[in-house]
């Protein structure tokens, strides 16, 4: 799964240097805020797939194009949120490793 999926699945454009969402001034406050609409979308997307569940083991609804399109969009969304994790991780440790 690569960058370009993932946006079209969300609607969004790339996002340029000039665009993060991470503000100089704030610094780790920005980032800790942005990275909490990160799991605030995951958690949106794993609730319509929850609820699309449902509606289909109940009967309410017989289309399973759509139930198929959320659970891959909340497996997607999943996905990409464990991998920032990892990356912020990965970070945390180099920079912790660093001499003084």
């Amino acid at each position: 799964m690569d960058v370009t999926s993932i946006q079209s699945l969300y609607g969004s454009t790339p996002i340029t240097a000039s665009e993060t969402k991470v503000d100089s001034e704030k610094g780790f406050q920005s980032m800790l805020n942005s990275v909490m609409g990160l799991l605030d979308d995951t958690n949106s997307q794993i609730q319509a797939a929850h609820k699309e569940e449902v509606a289909f083991m109940l009967g309410e609804t017989d289309n399973t194009h759509d139930l198929m399109i959320a659970e891959q969009k909340a497996n997607i969304a999943l996905q990409y949120t464990v991998a920032v994790r990892d990356r912020v991780i990965e970070a945390y440790n180099t920079i912790m490793q660093m001499q003084v």
